[in-house]
């Protein structure tokens, strides 16, 4: 892969690696390496995604990601291990969830916007510092039909909540995730559930919040009680409300940016830790926006 993409010919013999080529190519490939032992040894192994990501960062600027990425794990989990950042912009998303009481974070699918959310609120409730964690979700239809899906409200909302699950399920195990949804210690809710609350001692996220209106995004973050935080989460590409002007998320960007104690945090088609194709589906898809909106 490195030989791929720098004008360099590489030769590995034992733990020797020697590098061939002009000066400038052999010091970008050597500093690559160095961030790559950087990262085995937080990690203990390095991903194709990781080095692919390693090479874009060298190529864009001359320095790896390793130096810019906090060391410290989100969340150890059973099934997975250490959770951490993967990306630079992660690291910065991760460090404005710990400083600030409200975080929102803006990007495209793929760039762990949820699943780094779900864990900070399990690192949290496993340190006690908040008593329960609340998950919510807009349900807005994509083209399909709420009504006519099969079932009770609970039927019909869970599969909106899909993805607040798969990331739980991800992390803890199934009885644990059960007894924490039976005793209310973690609960999954629709936005609409949420008025007339006040969450006391709470992590909450609003996932998918491009798709929250004007005045459910206000009712939203009026809900945050004593010693609680929020995190909100979006990709403002992907909005499904009849009218992209009405986005609650769109909205809190141009009004609430500035205030002291709310953070936001935008991550890139760079930042996307999902299937390799997924940042070149990101990158497509931005490149067919942009041409159409300069015709």
């Amino acid at each position: 892969m490195v030989e791929s993409q720098f004008p360099v010919e590489i030769i590995a013999r034992g733990d020797e690696v020697t590098v061939r080529g002009k000066q400038e190519d052999v010091q970008k490939v050597s500093r690559l390496f160095t961030d790559l032992m950087e990262r085995v040894e937080v990690e203990g192994s390095i991903s194709q995604q990781y080095l692919q990501y390693a090479i874009d960062m060298i190529k864009d600027n001359g320095e790896g990601p390793g130096t810019e990425m906090p060391d410290k794990p989100l969340l150890v989990t059973p099934r997975h291990g250490s959770i951490r950042a993967k990306t630079v912009g992660q690291g910065r998303y991760l460090e404005a969830m710990a400083k600030y009481d409200i975080a929102f974070v803006i990007g495209p699918a793929g760039t762990g916007k949820t699943y780094l959310a779900v864990a900070a609120a399990l690192g949290e409730l496993k340190r006690h510092t908040v008593d329960r964690i609340v998950l919510v979700r807009p349900a807005v239809e994509a083209g399909e039909s709420l009504g006519f899906l099969p079932g009770d409200i609970r039927a019909k909302v869970d599969p909106y909540l899909r993805p607040v699950y798969d990331a739980l399920n991800d992390m803890l195990p199934a009885e644990r995730i059960r007894h924490h949804l039976e005793m209310g210690v973690i609960e999954v809710v629709p936005l609409a559930f949420m008025r007339g609350r006040t969450l006391n001692s709470a992590f909450v996220i609003l996932d998918e919040a491009q798709n929250t209106t004007r005045a459910q995004m206000k009712m939203f973050l009026t809900r945050l009680g004593v010693n609680s935080r929020a995190v909100i989460t979006g990709d403002v590409t992907q909005i499904d409300l009849v009218s992209r002007e009405q986005s609650g998320l769109l909205q809190a960007q141009r009004i609430l940016e500035g205030i002291s104690g709310i953070a936001f945090c935008h991550l890139t088609d760079k930042d996307v830790v999902r299937h390799r194709l997924v940042q070149s589906i990101v990158r497509a898809y931005n490149r067919h926006e942009a041409e159409r909106d300069d015709d």
